[in-house]
């Protein structure tokens, strides 16, 4: 029996599936995944890269954009494009929530990120002292 081409109805370990299903960039990044716990098959945690998946199997994969929840339809062959990746699994994951977007959101920040603002500049110069240029 060849290793690289599953069979029908056969189990596939959980670090090649998210790799070849395009969850995961590199089968490495999957094991890591995996054994941080952040894989749940059936309901229970999976910290082992070797777990054998199966057809049928629901995944709940904490992603740090978002969490995906997939159900197993076929284990994989390769990484291949997106739409062959489409056909490994089945899409449960509830759709995001639609946040209300306001302009003054975009416009602030938080403080102390990124370059100061005048005002935050001149409240560091009063911190520091103000410099004694006639020392010279």
């Amino acid at each position: 029996m060849d290793e690289k081409q599953p069979q029908n109805g056969s189990r596939q370990r959980i670090d090649k599936w998210l790799f070849f299903a395009r969850v995961a960039k590199s089968r490495s990044l999957a094991q890591e995944r995996v054994a941080a716990g952040h894989v749940v098959v059936n309901g229970q945690t999976v910290r082992q890269p070797s777990h054998q998946l199966k057809i049928g199997d629901r995944l709940e994969i904490a992603m740090p954009e978002r969490d995906l929840v997939l159900v197993v339809k076929l284990p994989g062959e390769r990484r291949g494009p997106y739409e062959e990746a489409r056909l490994l699994y089945e899409d449960l994951t509830p759709p995001r929530e639609k946040k209300p977007f306001s302009a003054l959101e975009q416009a602030t920040r938080e403080p102390g990120a990124g370059r100061p603002t005048k005002k935050e500049r001149r409240a560091l110069d009063d911190l520091r002292g103000a410099p004694d240029w006639s020392a010279d």
